[in-house]
């Protein structure tokens, strides 16, 4: 029972716990006073004014909206009264609500829905009893791809103010805690998912804490969400995406290859990334090899070979689900693997056009030599600049004139097109003289612009690989710059061995077409290498993502190499 007792300007309500001590376990009480002063006594002796009392305050938690505490009785067998003590009011309105309860009462098992019911599923609980507070247990909740939506609906009967509910979600493991405030009677809507997952040891159990209103009922039901799932995948594997773009990537480096030497013509990169990239052309392997190397004759193999520990086996050991969430990142690194080559095509025709707005239109090139006179100077210019600075500057001026090689081929394509169109006859006279030379010497053939295309569509796969291990040097580069001041020579310098390969193979293919490499002997091995390239990406470079150029470089060098061979 509540008594009130008034001193001048301060309050005191005061509640007997004799009396309770036989039937609950547990007593809560809440004030709408937000301040960090005591306020809540426990009296020692059973006099109305207590004047001896423990402050139990510091056991407080400060909400929002509210301040709360909750306190096991046996743990305070000495204790005849609670008292809750208001400074001062002056006019203004407060709640002060206490109330005992038994915990089983109060504590409400939830288990939460299965990780591949996408949402169709949920379970539901109802809170039918006027408590002021409540624990949920989620039960089965402790993995980093589980996600859910937790929706709360809230009805009230006779509330003429406006109420507030707090839902606290409170994961022991990890210490995280989410509020979410609400005016009830309302529906709302919580996003649950984990920072850690739960340790293999801890018995926790993750919990809605519930600090509702008394005149309402609550209905609560939890749902799988899947985006937030594949949210939870990006976030904590979104650094293997990289490998998996790249791997997508070479697959349809591979597919163009083998057009070029089966049919005469490259592909769109589009259409060999949609034909090319499918993830049982990689995972199955991957796969296997881990599954293989739980036998120790396999494992004492793999070691004689001086190979490094597999990524799948690094990233099951850090709560990874290896076989779906590999598919689930190469479905984005794919997707990512197009956008990415659709902007970079976007970006060739937009500057091949500013180019033909600033420069007079040129042709087509008249033969298909490699060696040009500019083209040593240059890559010796360009490897002085990577031993005497830093590799990945010099990677990234590679890349550079390679992507201007490549906007003036598209330039020239597009002046030798508008020349089709304005003047047909000319054309057919130019394509017949194509066609005449077809099977003259190499050097001495004129590119015809089914060629160019052909080469366009090459480049631009190659400029894509490019790309990315320009971003992935960036790390190197931004460092060297951040201390350009203290020193000019990045030492040690992790890209500089890949710039030492990487600068003459780019210098070569940027003045290469795929006329040039139809007869190469070399076309149908370096066609084949891509597919356990991009193997070997998802193995060692998904959680090493500083090996991936190293894969990369490999077939961009054999694509060279077809020009002498």
């Amino acid at each position: 029972m509540l008594h009130q007792i008034q001193e001048s300007d301060k309050i005191y309500f005061t509640f007997p716990l004799a009396n309770h001590r036989k039937i609950y376990t547990h007593v809560y009480c809440q004030s709408t006073m937000l301040d960090t002063n005591s306020w809540i006594f426990g009296c020692i002796n059973s006099t109305s004014m207590c004047r001896q009392g423990v402050d139990l305050s510091w056991k407080a938690e400060l909400l929002p909206t509210i301040k709360s505490l909750t306190l096991r009785l046996q743990d305070y067998p000495s204790l005849s009264h609670l008292v809750v003590y208001v400074p001062s009011i002056h006019g203004s309105k407060f709640v002060v609500d206490c109330e005992f309860f038994k915990k089983e009462t109060r504590s409400i098992q939830l288990p939460v829905t299965h990780l591949f019911s996408f949402g169709l599923s949920s379970r539901k609980v109802i809170l039918n009893t006027s408590g002021l507070f409540y624990n949920i247990e989620l039960l089965n909740f402790g993995q980093i791809y589980q996600a859910f939506k937790i929706n709360v609906v809230s009805k009230c009967s006779g509330v003429k103010e406006e109420i507030t509910s707090i839902y606290k979600l409170h994961i022991p493991w990890s210490y995280e805690d989410s509020l979410t405030i609400a005016q009830v009677p309302s529906a709302t809507a919580i996003s649950v998912k984990l920072h850690i997952a739960q340790p293999e040891n801890d018995s926790h159990v993750a919990l809605l804490k519930m600090y509702t209103s008394s005149d309402c009922q609550y209905e609560v039901t939890v749902k799988t969400s899947f985006s937030q799932i594949l949210g939870q995948v990006v976030r904590f594997h979104g650094g293997a995406l990289p490998a998996y773009v790249i791997s997508s990537i070479l697959l349809a480096y591979g597919g163009q290859l083998y057009s070029l030497f089966s049919t005469g013509h490259c592909l769109e990169y589009a259409t060999m990334l949609d034909k090319e990239a499918k993830p049982y052309k990689v995972d199955p392997f991957v796969i296997m090899v881990k599954f293989l190397l739980g036998y120790k004759w396999f494992k004492e193999f793999w070691d004689m070979l001086l190979l490094p520990e597999l990524d799948a086996i690094v990233l099951t050991s850090q709560s990874m689900c290896f076989p779906l969430v590999s598919l689930i990142l190469f479905l984005f690194g794919t997707c990512t693997a197009y956008w990415g080559g659709l902007l970079s095509s976007m970006s060739v025709r937009l500057l091949s056009s500013l180019w033909l707005t600033l420069k007079r239109p040129s042709e087509l090139p008249k033969d298909i030599k490699i060696i040009s006179p500019d083209l040593p100077i240059l890559t010796v210019v360009l490897i002085i600049v990577s031993w005497t600075t830093c590799g990945a500057f010099a990677i990234l001026l590679t890349y550079l004139y390679y992507v201007f090689k490549i906007v003036h081929l598209q330039a020239s394509l597009t002046t030798f097109k508008n020349s089709q169109t304005v003047n047909p006859k000319h054309s057919r006279r130019s394509e017949k003289k194509s066609n005449h030379h077809k099977d003259s010497t190499v050097h001495h053939l004129r590119l015809s612009a089914s060629d160019a295309e052909d080469s366009l569509r090459m480049h631009s796969t190659v400029i894509n690989l490019l790309t990315w291990i320009v971003l992935l040097s960036m790390p190197s580069l931004i460092y060297w710059l951040k201390n350009l001041r203290y020193y000019f020579k990045l030492n040690p310098d992790p890209c500089k061995p890949l710039a030492f390969i990487l600068i003459p193979t780019m210098a070569v293919l940027g003045n290469t077409y795929t006329a040039s490499i139809k007869s190469s002997k070399l076309l149908k091995t370096t066609s084949q290498f891509p597919l356990p390239l991009a193997v070997g990406v998802i193995a060692f470079g998904s959680a090493h993502l500083y090996r991936v150029p190293c894969f990369v470089f490999i077939p961009l060098l054999l694509h060279a190499l077809c020009n002498f061979m």
